[in-house]
């Protein structure tokens, strides 16, 4: 690959939230490419910035996070994920917006702010419940799609200096959400200063975060990218809100995304637990989170994966078969270049964001089509990259099995469906 002048990753020298320091390495991925960084056709011969993909386990709280950290504008400025290029993604963020407006009271006169807010579904979710919206986004592309939705959207990155600002121009808020978006902050100090500085009196912090159980029992391995920097559970969460005198009042498990928990946290110090919130707390323990063998036998897990995936794909090429990638999301680009799946066993994939179509993947270079490729030319066999929208997709493509098609699902282990 030829040289070129990559921003430098930086080493993870403690636990982010801990500050342990005897972190223990358990899964090498890497290096890969930055899992959005899709190439357009003049790029290829060109260099692309491979980084470190190592997930690490802290001994002292338990936490899972990458071992390397990208700098945010290298992966954020400008993003090629669209919320709402999935039927899922509204139905459940207007779902979560109502949650959070029935729990905590909100009304015509409470702000509301969504962290991360991409495309401004969730805000114009809690919008048609009358509830004051804002967005803070760092990625330009997807400000501007949410501004022109009419969602008031702040494009910036997500610190305590935002949050400054955002109170002396709009006044404490009710509630501040971060679906999908909690883990991907390296200094979670600085994101709880400015949590907290922006809730009023009453006010409550709501994240969704991919759970570790759900990753851990699932082989999930492929939802470990680099804009991912930590993995989960209720125990070392509640340990860091109780280090800003936060309390982790209640949890709920989602299936969403192969598997999340929704979190809810008040300002306030010692607040009791809810029953689910122990709940969970027992379940990590009983599913030994807290020991590094876990771990290990997870990374051997992983190593399966791709010692049944390839072969099948490669036999599946020598019987003269075209297979295509359904959906090209950032995790199917982890899969893709930890497994060295290219060119030679898929033939292009498919995928409904147009800041992806007509373009690359990173690393692997398949070539991504518009979603209508697939009907037009389906393929004998379609790799399911997007399987966290499975029962949507199956759905959905219900004639293309009937006409003989098939899925592969690659996790948590390769089967083929039907």
């Amino acid at each position: 690959m030829p040289a070129a002048k990559f921003p430098d990753a930086m080493k993870l020298d403690s636990c982010r939230v801990c500050r342990g320091k005897n972190l223990e390495t358990f899964l090498v991925l890497g290096p890969q490419p930055l899992s959005n960084n899709f190439l357009k056709k003049e790029q290829l011969g060109g260099p692309e910035p491979f980084y470190p993909l190592d997930v690490c386990f802290c001994p002292a709280c338990h936490m899972v996070q990458l071992t390397h950290v990208v700098p945010p504008e290298v992966m954020f400025s400008e993003y090629a994920y669209i919320t709402s290029s999935s039927r899922t993604m509204p139905i459940h963020l207007a779902e979560l917006a109502g949650d959070v407006t029935r729990r905590f009271g909100l009304d015509g006169k409470s702000l509301a702010v969504d962290i991360g807010s991409n495309d401004g579904s969730m805000v114009l979710g809690f919008q048609k419940l009358g509830v004051r919206g804002l967005g803070i986004e760092p990625a330009s592309n997807v400000a501007a799609i949410a501004r022109q939705r009419g969602v008031e959207t702040v494009n910036d990155f997500w610190c305590e200096r935002t949050a400054r600002q955002v109170r002396k121009e709009k006044g404490p808020a009710g509630a501040i959400l971060g679906t999908n978006v909690f883990a991907h902050c390296h200094d979670l100090d600085d994101f709880l200063r400015g949590v907290k500085h922006l809730l009023g009196p009453g006010g409550a912090f709501v994240i969704e975060v991919p759970y570790l159980v759900d990753l851990l029992q699932h082989t999930e391995f492929d939802t470990i990218y680099h804009e991912h920097l930590s993995y989960f559970a209720v125990g070392p969460l509640q340990a860091l809100f109780r280090r800003f005198d936060m309390s982790l009042v209640d949890v709920k498990r989602d299936p969403i995304h192969g598997g999340s928990i929704r979190v809810f946290a008040r300002p306030e110090p010692n607040l009791p637990p809810s029953e689910e919130v122990q709940r969970l707390l027992r379940l990590e323990k009983e599913n030994r989170l807290d020991s590094i063998e876990t771990y290990r036998r997870f990374a051997r897990d992983v190593a399966s994966i791709r010692d049944r995936l390839v072969p099948l794909l490669r036999d599946l090429k020598k019987q003269g078969k075209v297979i295509s990638g359904y959906g090209a999301p950032a995790k199917g680009n982890t899969l893709l270049n930890y497994c060295k799946i290219g060119t030679d066993l898929l033939d292009f994939a498919t995928d409904t964001t147009p800041f992806k179509q007509n373009h690359y993947t990173p690393g692997m270079h398949i070539p991504v089509h518009p979603d209508t490729r697939f009907k037009e030319n389906p393929p004998d066999y379609s790799l399911l990259l997007a399987w966290n929208f499975a029962e949507e997709i199956l759905k959905k493509e219900k004639a293309y099995m009937e006409r003989g098609g098939k899925f592969i699902v690659p996790v948590p282990h390769p089967k083929i469906i039907p």
